[in-house]
């Protein structure tokens, strides 16, 4: 079975593709986005399985 590690990241509305792309190189696949406290932030759930 898989097992996963899991991250929450704030994603800024302005820079989102690029923010997106480098947790992506990184082997994070996104999992969710939820708004964050103001209309500029998302906040993204990712997850990877361990290493």
């Amino acid at each position: 079975m898989t097992k996963w590690e899991y991250l929450t990241a704030p994603i800024l509305t302005h820079a989102a593709k690029q923010i997106l792309d480098n947790f992506g190189a990184d082997g994070w696949e996104l999992v969710q986005i939820a708004p964050g406290m103001n209309p500029e932030n998302l906040v993204g759930y990712f997850k990877r399985p361990l290493q």
